[in-house]
């Protein structure tokens, strides 16, 4: 079931990618949901996601 979630949350982050705000907030409820094992998973799938969206990249601060 974990898994679905993490699966989940990548997938919400895929589509509110084009607004940084929206972003960040959804970023915010992943790390509330998630486990810390996932958030470990979360943060490099996120330094691979935004190496190509460079507006995101502020929003790491969430996850660290």
């Amino acid at each position: 079931m974990p898994r679905m979630i993490y699966d989940y949350t990548k997938t919400v982050l895929e589509r509110v990618s084009f607004d940084p705000v929206l972003f960040a907030k959804e970023l915010k409820k992943a790390v509330k949901n998630l486990l810390p094992y996932e958030i470990e998973q979360l943060k490099r799938w996120l330094q691979f996601f935004i190496q190509e969206k460079p507006e995101l990249e502020k929003c790491l601060k969430v996850v660290n």
